[in-house]
């Protein structure tokens, strides 16, 4: 289906009746079991994949009988093996999420139809289905050889990348609904602070030199702006953080070792404009989101003229703005609720697996055809999960 519609236009679109989901039962060591050994999984920003799986089960597109589904789901939560600091360890990813796919193509016949081209797949990930955290060695590994004809719905999204196939689905990250709402303050707060920022500038212990992490962009924000009065920026978190940006007009979402962060779905929620740098980042929901309209676009080499960029912006410019970052549909498509809100994240990802209904004939292989190489791809791999 070809939706000429801007952004905006489809934010509220109802995907029920618009297609069927059949949903895989796996064994539990693939979902909730990793869960149980870690509870973190629960509340760190690539929690999307946890809660996808329990939207769905109870979602009205889910159907039980594979034969009229249009989308097959495979509940593999990949980034729930934790650091003691609370970071998903990639290095089992691919072998967790081979040995789903394995069990799926021996069980149902569903898979082998198409090798995964009416299947999606949840990969929050850094770099997604790449694995790993460092961009040099995501673009080493490539987009694991399995998923390449499946739909990935992914948080990391840049154009021209080996981590982003075409067709992927690109979604926000996940911010708690329930901790945010619980620090909204009253709407006619003043927005007092012009630009805050709270995070890191250089991350020593992987980028020693500096200059590799976030391309040089935040070094270079701290550099220019610590002591510009107009600035509110520190790698100090405070309790307050989440009113702070309530108070700010502009909130600075700048890339970090990959170009998504959280702070793109705390300023839509918390009406602070997200100044985005990081240059050829594919945004969540840009069918639905006009992200255009509502943030600011900064080029990474541009950040030494923050100040003079975002202090010439028009008044009447950051108004319009302001009055599109409070239309709580805006904010609804950035959350992933519990239970589930009619437009919100859940929805706005079965939107963009409707849009793509119905699928091409060429999908579907012949008996007996096969084109993927299950051997291709790094040698530790292939080892058995």
């Amino acid at each position: 289906m070809n939706d000429q519609r801007s952004a905006g236009d489809v934010l509220e679109d109802d995907p029920v009746g618009r297609l069927k989901v059949f949903v895989y039962e796996l064994p539990l060591k693939y979902n909730k079991k990793i869960v149980g050994r870690d509870a973190r999984c629960l509340n760190h920003m690539f929690a999307a994949e946890i809660f996808m799986h329990r939207f769905l089960l109870t979602s009205a597109v889910r159907t039980l009988n594979p034969e009229e589904a249009d989308w097959f789901y495979t509940p593999v939560y990949t980034t729930c093996d934790l650091t003691p600091n609370g970071l998903p360890l990639p290095f089992k990813s691919p072998r967790v999420m081979r040995s789903a796919i394995q069990f799926i193509s021996t069980n149902w016949p569903y898979w082998n139809r198409t090798e995964g081209a009416d299947h999606f797949f949840l990969v929050p990930h850094d770099f997604g289905a790449c694995f790993h955290y460092q961009e040099e060695k995501a673009i080493q590994r490539g987009i694991l050889p399995l998923l390449k004809k499946a739909t990935l719905v992914q948080t990391f999204g840049q154009e021209n990348h080996v981590c982003l196939k075409e067709g992927s689905i690109i979604i926000p990250p996940y911010a708690p609904p329930q901790k945010m709402q619980a620090h909204m303050i009253t709407p006619d707060t003043p927005r007092s602070i012009f630009v805050y920022f709270r995070g890191l500038f250089y991350d020593v212990g992987n980028d020693p030199e500096g200059g590799y992490y976030a391309r040089g962009a935040r070094a270079s924000l701290w550099e220019n702006f610590k002591n510009n009065p107009l600035f509110d920026i520190s790698t100090e978190h405070p309790t307050t953080y989440y009113e702070d940006m309530q108070r700010a007009v502009f909130c600075l979402c700048p890339l970090g070792w990959a170009p998504w962060s959280p702070r793109l779905v705390e300023g839509v929620v918390f009406g602070c404009i997200p100044v985005i740098i990081a240059d050829d980042i594919v945004l969540p929901f840009a069918d639905a989101i006009p992200w255009e309209e509502i943030g600011v676009f900064v080029a990474e080499k541009d950040v030494p003229n923050l100040d003079t960029i975002l202090t010439n912006i028009p008044i009447d410019v950051i108004l319009r703005k302001q009055r599109l970052l409070a239309n709580p549909s805006m904010k609804q498509a950035m959350l992933f609720p519990q239970p589930a809100q009619p437009g919100d994240a859940f929805h706005q990802i079965l939107n963009g697996l409707a849009r793509k209904l119905p699928h091409d004939k060429s999908i579907y292989l012949k008996p007996g055809e096969r084109t993927l190489n299950w051997t291709a791809g790094p040698k530790g791999d292939l080892k058995p999960w």
